[in-house]
């Protein structure tokens, strides 16, 4: 009876301060909800950051497998840009910065953009 549609009536509880009264409470929503969108994390290619760091920043930060970090390391090398992984806003903001903020303490130029998916 809890997730049923129809409308349901309580009775408050009597009071000799209160008369008693009834609500009226609609399961309906006139709100839609919908499902936050998803963002790419990506990395670029320059000619500075060595490929050790981007697979050490993949396993770290993304937890890919080594394996998993050195094919994307390479896609990244050879076409330029590879997608690390999709995530929420916050999440994705939150990836990259460490991505970068990373990369600036061990002195690598590494691009990280966000992109929403569509």
């Amino acid at each position: 009876m809890l997730f049923s549609a129809a409308p349901q009536t309580l009775k408050a509880p009597i009071s000799p301060y209160m008369p008693e009264t009834r609500t009226t409470f609609s399961r309906q929503s006139r709100f839609k909800f919908r499902e936050p969108s998803q963002y790419h994390v990506v990395l670029h290619n320059d000619d500075v950051t060595t490929m050790e760091f981007v697979v050490m920043v993949l396993m770290t930060i993304f937890h890919k497998s080594r394996p998993e970090a050195f094919a994307l390391m390479m896609k990244i090398h050879r076409e330029g840009s590879g997608i690390a992984g999709t995530y929420y806003m916050d999440i994705a903001k939150t990836k990259a910065q460490k991505t970068k903020t990373l990369a600036r303490q061990n002195g690598f130029p590494l691009e990280v953009t966000i992109q929403e998916v569509i």
